[in-house]
Formats: C-alpha cells, structure tokens, sequence
C-alpha cells in the first residue's frame, strides 16, 4: 500500500528569505502512524507541517522544490480546501483558527463549506463533541473558553471534516499540564481509531508514549529518525537541542536505561524490577 503523504526532495525558502527553512527533506508517512516531530524553534518543523496540506506553496511565497503528495495528489495540482478533506491542521494557537463566536457554530463552519445537508452537520457535531468529551461546551461562547478548551473545540473542527490524517503544531505549548495531558490522550485515542496523527512538539514526555515513530529536525533538514525508544536512549538527539523527557533522564539516573522506558509507568515497572516493557 503506498504512503498516505509522501515528501519527496522538498526545499523551500520563504520570500524574502536568504536560507531555505527546510533543505533536501523526504519523508514517508503510512497510514495510521503516529509521527512526533521535534527539533528547536526555527528548526523547520512549521514549514514541514505546512506542506502537508497545500498551505506551502498556496499561501505562503516562495521558492519550492521537489514535490509533496497527499494520497497519491500532488499538493500543487490541489486547492488548500481539497486537500483539508484529507489533511486537517490545528494551528499552534487556536485564536488564528476559531472563526465564529459559538462552539456549535465553530464545528459546522467547515461542515457547511462543504455543502453537507443540516442533518448530517448536527450528527457529525454530536459526533465529535462526544469523542472530545466537550458535550457541555456545545452552546458555550468560543471567547470565554480556556486555552485548552479552545484547542480541543479547534481539534473538534477539524475532527468533524472527517480528514484521513491530523496534523498540529505545538498543540500543548499554551496550555496547562491538565489541559496538555487530556488533549495527549485524546490523540492517542483517536490513532488507535485509525487515524493518522502528526504532531511537532517539544513535551515530548506526553507524546513518546504514544507515538510509532519520531523524527528530528534542524537547520530544516531531518537529522534523526525512528522509534522514540531509538532515539531517546541511544540518538542523543540533545546534540541537536532537543531536550529528552524526565522519565529518560530518571531511567538513567537510577540505572534501569536498559529497559528504555516512556512513561511513568513504565519506569516504575524497571524500577521495581517487574514484567519487561511492551516496545511495539
């Protein structure tokens, strides 16, 4: 089965700028993986997101090279609104994406631009109200909600599209850890429905856990890659500014590094001397 995005010898330099932001990347993403993306500020991981669905080159100038294909379409032969049917990003902050002034509203916003008839709108609302666990935000103003309110109500949006693949830049970097840990969770939720998740990040404690696979970036090229086990423990990617989560740091402190633990639990099960960990 071919790649759901393929990103084949890209380069592109913003308009106006002297350095490309990404240099010679190519990256193939399946279907149904969980992608974490990390790399310092600058390090190109927006730009990269950003070709995923067409906003490089529809919207944002400059000069591109290679080519990028969503489900077998190429990105500049696709219309940013035909490609968000596939490909669904959630911006880092949700004000630049939330559009209307209630949440019921915010969700059929999309909806409505693609012509869908009334019924179908309020279904697919419920729908995704009740994935979030947001039923109770329904009538609410979208200006009075929280950061993290706001950020699962513009996942909502995206969500209720029905996009083959969601994309979110820094989803977490606003929000308290309580808002940061349920909106984890929400992602790891819906890739175990299938869908197909990329994030850029730097919590990396909260998405390690749950992703399949993590590629570094900087200078705009990708420096490492594989699974977030690989990396953490045996890539030291801190050569490349990316700080390794708590738990790494711990497991290595306290001599249980051997069983390359993600998450708190995890590293309890090592501490104490218990049943190996699941690596898949």
């Amino acid at each position: 089965m071919a790649p759901m995005l393929e990103i084949e010898d890209v380069t592109f330099r913003y308009e106006g700028s002297k350095r490309p932001a990404l240099s010679e990347v190519s990256l193939e993403i399946d279907r149904g993986e969980f992608l974490l993306i990390a790399g310092l500020s600058g390090s190109g991981k927006s730009t990269l997101l950003r070709l995923l669905n067409g906003l490089i080159p529809h919207f944002y100038r400059g000069e591109m090279k290679g080519r990028v294909l969503v489900d077998g379409i190429d990105t500049r032969e696709a219309s940013v609104a035909q490609l968000s049917r596939k490909v669904g990003l959630v911006f880092q902050n949700p004000d630049n994406q939330i559009v209307t002034l209630r949440v019921d509203r915010e969700i059929a916003f999309g909806l409505e631009n693609l012509g869908l008839p009334r019924e179908e709108i309020i279904r697919r609302i419920d729908e995704v109200l009740k994935k979030l666990g947001i039923e109770h935000l329904r009538r609410r103003s979208t200006a009075e909600l929280s950061g993290g309110e706001k950020q699962l109500v513009a996942i909502a949006s995206v969500l209720a599209m029905k996009p083959d693949v969601i994309v979110l830049d820094e989803p977490t970097s606003e929000l308290d850890p309580f808002s940061s840990a349920r909106i984890a969770k929400v992602l790891g939720n819906l890739n175990r429905e299938g869908v197909t998740v990329i994030v850029a990040e730097h919590r990396l404690d909260l998405f390690a856990p749950k992703a399949s696979r993590m590629i570094v970036i900087s200078g705009g090229r990708i420096v490492r890659e594989g699974h977030p086990r690989e990396l953490l423990y045996k890539g030291d990617i801190s050569l490349h500014g990316v700080r390794p989560p708590s738990v790494v740091k711990l497991a290595r402190r306290y001599g249980v590094a051997e069983a390359q633990p993600l998450s708190v639990g995890e590293l309890i099960v090592a501490l104490r001397g218990g049943v190996s960990i699941d690596r898949s």
